[in-house]
């Protein structure tokens, strides 16, 4: 028999044989999380194709170059690549990771994310899917092409190492994944689920925390800034000897042309070790060589490699008071988180400013550690195993630094918000600004209850039928009445004056505050 469907009746969903619906949506997801992944690999292996065909000598075929293109979008993702053909025949590992090939990874995964969550609109049947649904489906197609690529990156020159890549690319698929839900759900900061203990979550709320993040990232951005700074001023110092690098690296414009993407590629990097060598620890350049504002040792022996970013570097020897002059940066972080710690609501107390801003430096030396952790790496064997800011010492000397200047100009700050306003004198203290609040305050307390109530929500009122008009009647003529005679009125009396009193001021009663908090310069409602 032929099945009759009505107009407007839905479609049924097709099902699978275990009798689970098919979802649409899902697959989608799964299938952007894939995509994301390809595109990547895609982009990086037409780059590596176009200069392998421009390359004069080419020392392998196209299926190398496609196997180092995997290889290179492993190491966008943290992964360290193991490099067998060298000179003493040891593997040597390649473990510093370009920071800005990191976000190629990270936008793709974040739109693919973005455009999952918003497939489904719930309009005309679609399947909306939740967030952790989106988040797994995204995340399981990205794996499943990364994986792929760590199996075939391993019969390059310079393939993965599999432990390296079994942590470093879910973690930044993760990562990506959830910051592009959170975004396409339109960025909630709603309360924390109910299986976190309820003091962390009642601790999670206050309103330090914002803060102490906010002035943390600000502290962080600063010392970023200054490290551009510092990189740029470097550059044009030895203009000289860098270009004289970049040209002695190759003769061929396809080679000059791979190096300034490389160095440009190490631009973030070099960011985050000027910040390094402005907080004072420096960073290495191999076991022995580290290079601080105090000086720079321990390299008249290490053959360093000739790159146009090294050429850079400070001279050897003791520092100067130019390079001890950095210092100024890490300050400029300390001033900056200061700042940002600050609220400005007159109930808060000294203290809470200072434990703000101290959790504000907390959080700038973890994000300069982590920073300092993801732009360092090894870059062989021996000599190169240490290259660029030990993590540790970076985010120490950040949190160090921007506490012992945060701390003071956030109380100090505090304490100049709330000073009393100008033209005070000793007879004004009644209407000096806040005791009418410190007044209130102590009202309030000693009723009980709020001396104002909130008024009661007035309910609609209910429709009233219509009256119809109703006509007038004629009235009859009126008969006049004849006005009786007005009385006369009786002679004013006088009124006796009595004799002016001289007004005595009447000091208003002080009533007794004890413990009561000052509230925001707010008038009561008149």
């Amino acid at each position: 028999m032929t099945q009759v469907i009505e107009r407007g009746t839905p479609l049924p969903t097709p099902q699978r044989a275990g009798g689970r619906r098919r979802s649409p949506a899902a697959a989608a997801c799964v299938l952007g999380g894939a995509m994301a992944a390809g595109l990547g690999l895609g982009f990086l292996a037409v780059l590596v194709i176009v200069l392998w065909i421009s390359s004069p000598y080419p020392d392998s075929g196209p299926g190398g170059a496609l196997h180092l293109a995997a290889g290179l979008w492993l190491l966008a993702h943290g992964t360290d690549l193991v490099r067998y053909e060298t000179l003493s025949g040891v593997p040597a590992p390649v473990g510093m990771t370009p920071l800005l090939l990191v976000a190629l990874p990270v936008l793709l995964m974040r739109r693919a994310a973005r455009l999952g969550s918003a497939c489904g609109d719930g309009s005309d049947g679609d399947e909306v899917l939740p967030a952790s649904a989106v988040f797994s489906a995204v995340t399981c197609g990205y794996l499943a092409v990364g994986s792929l690529a760590t199996v075939y990156a391993a019969g390059g020159p310079m393939p993965a190492d599999p432990l390296s890549a079994a942590w470093h690319v879910p973690l930044v698929a993760v990562l990506a994944a959830a910051g592009g839900v959170w975004v396409a759900k339109g960025r909630p900061l709603g309360p924390l689920p109910e299986w976190v203990p309820k003091g962390v979550r009642r601790a999670v709320a206050r309103p330090r925390y914002a803060l102490a993040l906010r002035s943390g990232a600000a502290g962080a951005l600063v010392l970023l800034g200054g490290g551009v700074l510092l990189v740029g001023a470097s550059l044009a110092w030895h203009g000289a000897e860098v270009q004289g690098t970049f040209l002695a690296l190759t003769g061929v414009w396809s080679g000059r042309f791979a190096v300034l993407l490389l160095a440009l590629a190490l631009i973030p990097n070099a960011m985050v070790w000027g910040a390094a060598y402005a907080l004072g620890p420096g960073f290495a350049l191999g076991a022995g060589a580290t290079v601080t504002p105090l000086g720079f040792e321990g390299s008249a022996a290490l053959p360093l490699p000739r790159f146009p970013l090294l050429s850079a570097l400070p001279p050897q020897g003791p520092g100067s008071p130019v390079t001890w002059a950095v210092g100024v940066i890490p300050v400029a972080a300390g001033l900056a988180v200061g700042w940002f710690a600050v609220r400005r609501a007159r109930e808060v107390s000294y203290g809470e400013t200072a434990l703000t801003a101290g959790l504000g430096s907390m959080v700038c030396g973890l994000l300069t550690a982590g920073l300092a952790g993801a732009a360092s790496g090894p870059l062989g064997s021996r000599e190169l195993a240490r290259f660029g800011p030990v993590w540790w010492q970076a985010g120490g000397a950040a949190a160090a630094w921007t506490l012992a200047v945060a701390v003071p100009l956030a109380v100090a700050v505090h304490a100049w918000r709330n000073r009393p306003a100008a033209g005070t004198g000793p007879g004004d203290e009644w209407h000096a600004p806040g005791t009418r609040e410190l007044r209130w305050e102590t009202l309030r307390r000693a009723a009980g209850a709020p001396l104002v109530p909130d008024r009661a929500p007035v309910a609609a009122p209910a429709p009233v039928p219509p009256v119809p008009p109703v006509r007038p009647q004629p009235q009859p003529n009126p008969v006049p009445v004849p006005e009786p005679d007005p009385e006369p009125e009786p002679d004013p009396v006088p009124t006796p004056i009595p004799d002016p009193v001289p007004a005595t001021p009447v000091a208003p009663p002080v009533l007794p505050v004890s413990g009561a908090r000052v509230l925001s310069r707010r008038r009561p409602p008149l």
